[in-house]
């Protein structure tokens, strides 16, 4: 099942016909041993940290999926008002919350 998903509260050409409520995905990933070595020798030297790039990217792909499942268990088609949301939990671990309104629209 095709989801659409937008940061705006509408979608161009559709028409928003039942509101589902809130759908959410959340991930808390700490990087693994060779994101954090690369990591901490960026940090002493500097520059850019890909290597935390990375470990941050692969936790907001998964958290947005989970959010897409939540919103297929509660039989929406599309999402609007995404937003994503990250802080720290403990050292080195990162919490990242993507989340919308399941909605079903038509045409």
């Amino acid at each position: 099942m095709d989801i659409q998903v937008t940061t705006t509260f509408t979608i161009e050409g559709y028409r928003i016909v039942e509101y589902k409520g809130l759908v959410r995905g959340i991930i808390v990933r700490a990087p693994t041993i060779s994101q954090g070595v690369l990591g901490g020798l960026k940090q002493m030297i500097g520059g850019k940290i890909g290597a935390y790039g990375q470990m941050c990217e692969q936790a907001r792909e998964q958290a947005y999926e989970q959010m897409l499942e939540h919103a297929r268990e509660l039989g929406a088609n599309a999402i609007v008002g995404v937003r994503y949301d990250a802080s720290e939990v403990v050292d080195s671990a990162t919490e990242v919350l993507c989340y919308g309104t399941a909605v079903v629209i038509t045409s």
